[in-house]
């Protein structure tokens, strides 16, 4: 019994940190740490890295990876995550997060004021996670846009 336990345990653990590296993920593109994000990949992983962004085509590479986050970070005033719906699933030292992102954000202040229209979206998301000695890095990124709905009815006849 007390070997189950201590599975149960360490897979408590494991799903535990990798909440905590998902969560200092979204905190860093919050704060703007392009040193920190950077720190969340898996270092050396020059091919094996993706990322695709919302409307974005797939980048795979660390260096375009993280040149694309360097981008938003310089383009973006404000963001701000709210995740939600998030889930863990553990497959020896790989793990994969899906969660939602309530995000809101805002460009560049426009002329008097401090801060330029904030704009909300929901995007799904998947990040996939290794195991390193160092702790559990971020493998890929994958964001895709929720669509609004618009209210209408999809079975109305078209008017003529």
């Amino acid at each position: 019994m007390s070997a189950a336990r201590d599975e149960h345990e360490e897979a408590a653990a494991d799903i535990a940190a990798v909440e905590r590296a998902n969560t200092a993920f979204y905190e860093a593109m919050e704060r703007g740490d392009l040193d920190e994000l950077s720190g969340l990949w898996l270092p050396g992983e020059d091919l094996t890295l993706s990322c695709v962004h919302p409307g974005w085509p797939v980048l795979t590479g660390r260096g375009d990876v993280l040149r694309s986050y360097a981008l938003i970070m310089a383009n973006t005033e404000y963001i701000q995550f709210f995740l939600t719906d998030v889930g863990v699933s553990m497959t020896g030292d790989t793990a994969l997060v899906t969660c939602t992102e309530n995000i809101l954000s805002g460009g560049p202040a426009e002329e008097g004021n401090a801060l330029g229209p904030l704009v909300g979206q929901l995007v799904v998301a998947t990040n996939v996670f290794r195991r390193t000695p160092d702790g559990w890095k971020l493998w890929s990124h994958h964001g895709s846009p929720v669509l609004a709905e618009t209210g209408e009815e999809e079975d109305e006849e078209p008017t003529v």
